[in-house]
């Protein structure tokens, strides 16, 4: 396995890792709180790059996560997606701001 490879296995390993320690933390909600907690989190603190990371695990199978976590990733924004799931945090009123998804860019745009 070339040194590349070992980095792309490191960076999903931790990306399962740090997606079970989420759904781990929200284990101790109601079963439901728990789902949309670690949705939202996820939505609200993970950078696209990290969101498509985590999707590739998804699309591959999603070996290594947690039950809570698959059944989250309904409410999980993909990258690029311009609506957010169902259930999602659609960010302030009207679907804008950073936890709608809209890049600092766009805000200060909009805004100017």
């Amino acid at each position: 396995m070339s040194h590349d490879e070992d980095h792309v296995d490191n960076g999903i390993a931790k990306i399962v890792r740090m997606a079970n320690q989420i759904g781990t933390f929200f284990e101790s909600k109601p079963h439901a709180e728990g789902v949309a907690g670690t949705a939202e989190h996820i939505n609200k603190f993970w950078e696209p790059r990290m969101r498509r990371h985590f999707f590739e695990v998804v699309d591959a199978g999603g070996a290594g996560l947690k039950p809570i976590v698959l059944e989250a990733v309904a409410k999980i924004r993909r990258p690029g997606d311009t609506v957010p799931p169902e259930g999602a945090n659609a960010g302030a009123p009207g679907g804008k701001g950073s936890a709608a998804g809209e890049a600092k860019a766009e805000i200060a745009a909009s805004q100017g």
